[in-house]
């Protein structure tokens, strides 16, 4: 990662570092395409319809879905540009969202896929977020690699 890219880590951030039993650009493809984006994309009891996702792999191109509550229905969009991206290296989103703790503006999603062959060491970094939302969006995401973890296992089985 360029040193441009790189940004100071605060307690308001999410920060999370773990490996997938995937080849990188399998990993990849899961962020960026529609259908496989809304497969795993929330915690279990979260859906995402196929429909409300778009992915647009350009420079201030729309990154979007909407999570629906199987329990309540509440919906949470969110809305996102993507910021810059290197295929498979790196996705930055600028993104907003509404959460069942609140609105979130002008939060920056960055990724990172490290290749190592069968597995891909993928580093998200998030933020900035109240503390509430920082601690539900970290729960969020390790709920949600739970998901994405076993649907790769079929993927690459």
């Amino acid at each position: 990662m360029s040193e441009g890219r790189q940004q100071e880590i605060t307690e308001h951030d999410v920060f999370i570092s773990r490996s997938f039993a995937a080849p990188r650009d399998v990993v990849w493809r899961f962020w960026t395409e529609p259908q496989l984006l809304a497969s795993w994309f929330g915690p279990e009891g979260v859906d995402v319809s196929v429909d409300s996702v778009t992915v647009d792999l350009v420079e201030q191109g729309p990154w979007e879905l909407t999570m629906v509550d199987s329990a309540t229905g509440a919906s949470h969009p969110i809305q996102g540009r993507i910021v810059a991206f290197l295929a498979p290296e790196f996705l930055d989103i600028q993104l907003t969202a509404l959460t069942a703790a609140g609105p979130v503006d002008d939060v920056v999603l960055r990724l990172q896929f490290h290749d190592h062959g069968e597995r891909t060491r993928m580093t998200l970094h998030q933020g900035p977020f109240t503390d509430e939302i920082r601690d539900m969006t970290r729960t969020g995401w390790v709920l949600s690699f739970a998901k994405l973890d076993t649907l790769l296992e079929r993927h690459t089985a």
